[in-house]
């Protein structure tokens, strides 16, 4: 638990890391306003008659952005150097000198990357509901009512995806290929959405697959049950981060 909290902290005194638990915070909610406040006048105008039933989750998957941030900071930090008075050496020398069982030390941070970000997705999940039913008044009663289920599915799609992140960043030992593969991919267009158009296949791919905890009203000539969407997302994780792992304990810090 020592190890946990120090990288915890650690995790936590960046500045960068700062800046992806404000996204995390801000963007769905703010979304989620935004879009229960179009359905509301939509409603009003008579050009709808009730919100999609994955009002208040489909922003979830933009909030996103802020795990994957943490994700690749949490590793990508460590090869940074520390200045001048360390003779450009990298934090991540100093971090295997703390612990030099690599094994541990990457327990350790793999563990506070999950805590850090499962707590932020719940807060985030929390408020982003909330905001969406408060603007939708009385149309939020036609909301699906399996709340719990699809909160813990946003929760472990978050964490998942910080975790693919995190992965990839070890195998690449640089944030900027992640970074820019994953957050495209998520905010502006999603290839392998695009993808899935014209290959089912695709639909297994990690971040697709994924969404399927959560978002019932899901586009696709696949039909992928929540619980299958974890495990298959489950899995890829597992595999990138095993390999992640292998190289991270084979080469030179």
């Amino acid at each position: 638990m020592r190890i946990v909290r120090a990288e915890s902290l650690k995790l936590l005194g960046l500045p960068s890391a700062w800046i992806a638990v404000v996204i995390g915070l801000v963007v769905s909610p703010a979304i989620a306003f935004l879009n229960a406040s179009t359905t509301v006048r939509a409603i009003e105008n008579g050009t709808r008659t009730v919100p999609g039933g994955d009002a208040g989750y489909q922003e979830l998957a933009f909030g996103v952005l802020g795990a994957i941030v943490l994700g690749v900071v949490a590793i990508s930090s460590e090869y940074l150097t520390e200045g001048e008075e360390s003779a450009g050496a990298r934090q991540v020398t100093t971090s295997l000198t703390a612990v030099p069982s690599r094994r541990r030390f990457l327990a350790a941070k793999t563990t506070a990357l999950v805590l850090t970000v499962a707590a932020l997705a719940t807060v985030t999940t929390a408020v982003t509901l909330t905001v969406t039913r408060v603007v939708l008044g009385d149309h939020a009663a036609s909301l699906t009512a399996d709340t719990a289920p699809r909160v813990l599915g946003v929760v472990l799609y978050w964490v998942l995806t910080s975790l693919l992140a995190y992965g990839i960043t070890l195998l690449t030992r640089n944030g900027v290929i992640p970074l820019t593969v994953l957050i495209l991919n998520t905010s502006l267009v999603s290839v392998t959405y695009l993808l899935s158009r014209v290959i089912d296949a695709a639909n297994y791919l990690p971040d697709l697959v994924g969404a399927r905890m959560f978002l019932r009203d899901f586009r696709s000539s696949v039909q992928i049950a929540p619980v299958t969407g974890g495990l298959v997302m489950t899995s890829w994780v597992i595999a990138v981060l095993a390999l992640g792992v292998a190289v991270f304990r084979r080469r030179d810090a």
